[in-house]
Parts: C-alpha cells; structure tokens; sequence
C-alpha cells in the first residue's frame, strides 16, 4: 500500500502544474466586465518578451589580450623579415611584395630612421587592435584603415607600412563574447526599455463580448482576475504517464533483483517524488546534474544497476518539456553522468572507495559539461547565456549533494532497512560483535559458518548470484545457536549430550527451532537488513529434523510430521537457496574419508541436492537446474582444496633436539 501511495505521489507532483490552468486566455471572449479594483504599474510581459526574443542575438564583445600578443609577434616577425631581406638584398621570399620605388625607399631607411618608422607602425597596430577587429572586414577596409592610423608617414612609407597591417591583421580578430556581460546588458535593456501599463482605480480593463489581447490579459491576472481549473485530459494523461513510469520502475528493480523487498520499492518512487517536488518549487532554475545523477548513483548501491538506471530513464522522461537547446543539452549531461555513476556504483567495495568516485563523478561532470557546451556553440547552436561560472557552479552542487548523500546512507540503510556493497562487507568484518560471540561462545558453529561461507561463496560465484550477500548471509545464518550452544553437538567437546538427557524427541526439536526463532530476534536486535536476516530461516526452511522424528516414531505411532518440520519460509531466493544447500553438504563433505574418489563426493552432494528438490525446498529460489549443476560442481572443488595432502615433515629424535 505505501508503495501504490507513493506511486500516486509520483503523479500528482508531475501532473500538479495542469492544476491550475486559467480559464482564460488571449484571444478568448469574455462573458462580463472587468474593472480595475486599484490603480497599478503592470510589465506588459508581452512586449517584454518580445523584445527580450529581439535582444537575442545582442553579444558583447571583449578584446583579447592574449590574441593581441599573437598579433604583435606577428607584425614584429613581418619587420624582421623585411629589414633582412633590403639588409641581404635578397627579394625572393619577401613578407609582401615592393615595387622598385618602395625597394628603393626602403634601402634608404636606415638605423633609427627604420626603427622609427617601425615603431610607428607597432603603434598604429596598437590603436586598431584596441578597436577591436572583425575577422569578416574586407582587404580594402583593412587598407583604408591603415592608411589612415599612418597619415602621417611619407607616402611610399606609408604604403609599405599598411601592407604589412594588412597581412598581419586579414581574416583575424581579437575579441570574445562575454557572456555575462552579455546577460547584464540584456537584462539593462529590458528593465530601461520595459513597456509599463498603468491603470488607475475604477478603469475598464476589458468589456464584455470583447475579445481578451495580450496587455488586458496582464491585467486581469494581476489583479487575480484569472481563475484556474483543471484541464482533466491533459492532467490525466500526464498522472498516467507518471504513474505508469513509477510502476516501471518498480517492475525493472524486481526484476533485477528478484529479493527486492517493500522498502526498495519505496525508496525508488519516494527519491522520484522528492526529484518531482523539488523540479516543481525550482522550475527553470532547478539543476538537472544535481537533482538526476546523485540519485541515481545512492540507489544504484542499495538496489542495483538495473534499478538505478530504470529510475534514471523515467525521471529524465518526466523532465518539464518543451525544453530550448540548453535545457536538453543539460539532461542529457546529467543522464550521462548518472548512467555512468549507475555502472560503477556496484564495483565500490568500500566507503571510502564510494567517496572517491564521488569526486571523480564531480571532475568528470565538469569536464563532460563545459566540452559539451563548447562544441555545441562552434557548430552555431543556440545555448543561451549559461556562462562558465555556472557551468562550474553545477559541477560543484552536484558533488555536494552526492557527498551529502553518502554521509547520510548509512543512516537511511538502519531506519529504512536497506542495504549496500559497503554495507555487506562492513557486516561480513569477523570483529562484528555478534560474530565475536559466536566464534567466542560456540567455536564449533563458528568453524562450521566458516566452512559454509567458502561451499557458498563458490557456488554464487559459479552461476553469478551476489557473492557478497551469500557471504554475510552465511555468516550471520546460525548465530541463533547463541541462545544454547551446548544443545549443538559442534559445540560439545567432552560431557553428555543434552538431547540424550532430556530424552524428549518433541522438546528436542523445540530447541532446534528455537534457534531460528532466536537467530531472528538477534538479527533484528542487531539492526542487520532484512536480506540477510532472511537468511536465518530460509537456511532451514520447512525440512524435517530427520533425527527425532524417527525417535519420535519409536516411542509413538502418533507422532505427527509437522512437530518436526521447521516452520520455514523455504528459501526465496538463489542465494539463500545455495546457503541451505552448502549448509547441508558441509557436514557430509567433511566426514568423507580421505580416500574418497571426486566422484563419490560428487553423488553425495548430488544425493542431498535431490533430496531438497525432492521436498519442495528449492521450488521459491529461483535455481534452475544448469545452475543447480554448476553449484555442485562448486562445492566439490572446494572439497577437493580441504582434503589437498601435506608432505610429512621429518621429526628428529629426542636427544638431537635437547643437544
């Protein structure tokens, strides 16, 4: 049910703005008249806007001093060029090319004549660079330009001279769009130049039959003239559109991840709302990079790739549209980014590893974004005024909000009961404290989970089931058996076995469920998430206690089956279904003698493989029988790494030892 209202929320939020529509609208015809209630200065949003569409194309310009410089070597490499060439009389390949009387004037200009000469030169570059130039400016103008900037120079001087302007100067330019300036002037232009409509106390804005034009219009909703209601086809088909992603979503998680359980699916569609709400209170000023990969990155973690990309694709489809080119540009960086951090959040493998690729997330956010960017203003596409401080600034709240979110995980995996990579392995750690316990208070269970986790951790690695989740679910399988460790025979070194004692098939198998029951409580005790206390029944499942229930037929024909079958759920999932499956064969591959062939050990493993299928136990866990193959195969490989042979060691006698 919280996961349906949740949904629900999904599409309310994404559906709220066709809430309110106003019913009426430019061009409409109105059915009364409408006074002004107060006199008031209203913007007339129209003219404004139009003027703003108007003021699109207005850029500012700003010289380049860096391309100043480059312009400057230039011209000083032209003049060198050209004082060697009179110097060494040699015109083959001149910087331009001199008629006789220009060569002639030129050999005369001599010492601190030509350095003179060609300062003035250098000077009247200066004067036209801090111009600004046009790279589109035609040969003729450039020439008409330098004549000009060199009037005072001889005539034959003054030609060479512009020659040499001109060469440097044809087809470059030494100014770049600013666009914050740019931004600032527009926003200058349109507060200066900003269309008023004043209206006074009492005054007709529109009459009755009149048809409503763009000014009245701004009128009536300033004074609330408006009203609002709902346009049902279109806020439908948008609540469906959301409603139906957000099952979507729910149905990729479930299938990539068949244990997902209730507050996976709630965290997904809750995290979608939070994005709808604050896309809705931020509208245009929101950030896609910071509202999209973030999440996408934290839910990847808890629930999987599969899932995060899924809640990736539906949040990106219900972006506002129509969206200009920046806007577009922008979500599709951000899904980028998230897909990416989707891909790589499954291979961290610890925190701090988490908070690296966080800042690699970051750097490569910024660099994605700003190349983005450029590119698309080369090939003249209209991105708007995004400056690159803002690109910047993007980068920067994303990865604050990503490291934010890292730091508050590990509180919303305890209170909401999911789990991550890091957070398995952080309980996979032997110093746990309950774990301490048990290799503490019952040492033989915790050799026999030990033995476990490596049959299990081979067989998940052999069909591609989490390896890190079999681990620590096989871990924590049987720390019920804290409850009375001594009623366990891994845990009786010397002295009687309880069980022969009390000499009571019932209350014997009441103490084996018991440490299910007890597993359970301490799990939960122990805040440990709900796929690995899922272990604890699920190892047993509902197989019966073999042992006394054939002691129990001894003493009674009327004893019943279910006294002695575990009360179960049978495993769910592939994962839990090779724990019980390694729990089963543990016993049986360790008491094998030496001698055993690898076939024997393989039909004892197959033999109790059987046996569960046989009784229904693995019908819920999803294990086909490839898989099943391939799991036993796994556990019998790790049989043949316990029972490897050792060389024996020499032991030298007594008396060599003492000497």
């Amino acid at each position: 049910m919280a996961v349906v209202l949740a949904a629900l929320l999904v599409g309310i939020l994404s559906s709220w703005p066709l809430l309110r529509q106003p019913v009426l609208a430019v061009g409409a015809i109105v059915e009364q008249d409408y006074r002004a209630p107060a006199s008031a200065q209203v913007v007339d949003r129209a003219s404004r806007k139009a003027r703003r569409s108007d003021l699109g194309r207005t850029v500012v310009h700003e010289v380049d001093r860096r391309q100043n410089l480059l312009l400057q070597e230039a011209l000083e490499q032209n003049l060198r060029e050209l004082r060697r060439s009179i110097a060494a009389d040699d015109l083959a390949v001149p910087p331009i090319d001199l008629s006789g009387e220009e060569l002639e004037d030129q050999q005369q200009l001599q010492g601190e004549n030509r350095e003179a000469w060609e300062q003035e030169i250098l000077k009247a570059q200066q004067r036209m660079l801090a111009q600004g130039l046009v790279a589109s400016l035609s040969e003729q103008s450039w020439k008409n330009a330098a004549r000009l900037q060199l009037s005072a120079l001889p005539e034959l001087q003054k030609q060479v001279g512009a020659e040499l302007l001109v060469r440097s100067l044809l087809g470059q330019t030494n100014v770049r769009t600013d666009l914050r300036q740019t931004r600032q002037l527009i926003d200058k232009l349109l507060n200066q130049n900003a269309e008023v409509i004043q209206v006074r106390e009492g005054d007709l804005i529109v009459s009755r039959g009149e048809q409503i034009n763009s000014r009245q219009f701004d009128l009536l909703d300033h004074f609330n003239f408006v009203p609002r209601q709902l346009r049902l086809r279109d806020w439908a088909w948008r609540f469906g559109e959301a409603a139906l992603g957000s099952w979507l979503v729910v149905q990729v998680a479930r299938r990539w991840n068949p244990r997902l359980q209730p507050q996976h699916g709630l965290a997904l569609l809750l995290t979608m709302a939070l994005v709808q709400g604050v896309k809705l209170w931020l509208r245009a000023t929101v950030s896609p990079l910071a509202v999209l990969a973030p999440p996408t990155f934290l839910l990847a973690e808890v629930t999987g790739a599969g899932a995060a990309l899924g809640w990736l694709a539906v949040a990106s489809a219900l972006w506002p549209f129509p969206m200009d080119n920046i806007g577009l540009l922008r979500v599709l960086v951000a899904c980028t980014i998230g897909a990416g951090a989707a891909l790589i959040a499954g291979r961290q493998r610890s925190r701090a590893q988490l908070l690296q690729t966080a800042t690699l997330l970051t750097v490569g956010a910024l660099v994605l974004q700003m190349l983005v960017f450029r590119v698309a203003e080369r090939m003249g596409l209209s991105v708007g005024l995004l400056s690159s401080g803002e690109l910047v600034g993007e980068g920067l709240l994303m990865g604050a909000v990503l490291l934010l979110g890292l730091n508050l995980a590990p509180a919303l995996e305890n209170t909401c009961g999911l789990v991550s990579r890091s957070r398995l392995l952080e309980l996979a750690d032997l110093q746990r404290p309950l774990l301490r316990r048990l290799s503490r208070e019952a040492p033989g269970t915790f050799e026999h989970t030990l033995m476990i986790c490596g049959l299990a951790e081979e067989g998940a690695r052999a069909i591609g089931a989490d390896v890190d989740l079999v681990r620590t679910g096989s871990l924590y399988h049987d720390i019920g058996k804290l409850h009375r460790p001594r009623w366990f025979i891994e845990n009786q070194a010397d002295g009687p076995n309880p069980h022969e004692v009390l000499n009571d098939p019932w209350a014997s198998a009441k103490v084996l469920q018991a440490h299910v029951d007890e597993g359970v409580r301490m799990a939960r005790r122990a805040h440990l998430p709900q796929s690995v206390c899922d272990f604890i029944p699920e190892h047993q499942g509902t197989m019966r206690m073999e042992y006394f229930w054939h002691a129990a037929r001894k003493q009674s024909s009327m004893a019943l089956e279910k006294d002695f079958r575990y009360r179960g759920p049978t495993p769910r999932s592939r994962e839990s279904g090779i724990q019980m499956l390694a729990d089963g064969c543990e016993a049986a591959l360790r008491s094998l003698p030496p001698e055993v062939s690898e076939n024997e050990a393989h039909a004892t493993v197959r033999r109790i493989v059987d046996s569960r299928i046989r009784d229904g136990q693995l019908r819920q866990s999803g294990l086909s029988r490839g898989e099943l193959e391939l799991v036993v195969a796994a556990f019998v490989k790790v049989w043949k790494r316990m029972r490897h042979h050792r060389i024996p060691y020499p032991i030298a006698p007594k008396d060599i030892i003492t000497r």
